[in-house]
């Protein structure tokens, strides 16, 4: 099991707003938003024939949700290109599955920009693009584009500790 260092100086949970998304070994521009990462594992219930009548419980599959990703619409064609791989105009024939597939890095950070939570997401891929938002003449409001992945899990990356605070 791994081991972390704890600052007994921090009692204040870190805010939801520093952060960036790491994919091919870079920082995706612009992202806004990242959806929860959540895990769920199903409940078996079974019971022996000599048991009485409640139930035994035990865990089952695990699922882990789509995330997804939001950012102002611009002209990096990064979503967009992504997405292009599992579909073409051109037909299934046209469609490349050899580099569909990308890990992630989620980092958070404090409030001086230090990353303090990493996150390694597995074997994501694109499910539904939103490439151009509803457009609305009344609006005051930035176009977001958003990018749902399917993953086949995350985890904490040990070897980012806590730092000492200045």
């Amino acid at each position: 099991m791994a081991q972390f260092t704890v600052n007994a100086t921090r009692i204040d949970p870190y805010r939801n707003f520093k952060f960036h998304v790491l994919w091919d070994q870079k920082i995706v521009a612009g992202i806004s938003k990242v959806g929860a990462l959540k895990r769920t594992t199903e409940v078996v219930t079974h019971r022996e024939g000599n048991d009485l009548s409640t139930g035994r419980h035990s865990p089952g599959r695990t699922a882990f949700e789509a995330i997804v990703l939001e950012r102002g619409v611009t002209f990096d064609p990064e979503f967009l290109a992504w997405a292009n791989l599992v579909y073409s105009t051109e037909g299934d024939g046209a469609v490349s599955l050899k580099n569909f597939r990308k890990d992630l890095t989620i980092n958070l950070k404090n409030l001086q920009g230090v990353v303090v939570r990493s996150y390694r997401v597995f074997r994501c891929w694109p499910s539904s693009i939103t490439a151009l938002p509803d457009l609305d003449a009344n609006a005051n409001a930035i176009a977001i584009q958003s990018l749902t992945l399917q993953n086949e899990g995350w985890e904490l990356d040990p070897a980012v500790v806590e730092q000492a605070e200045t």
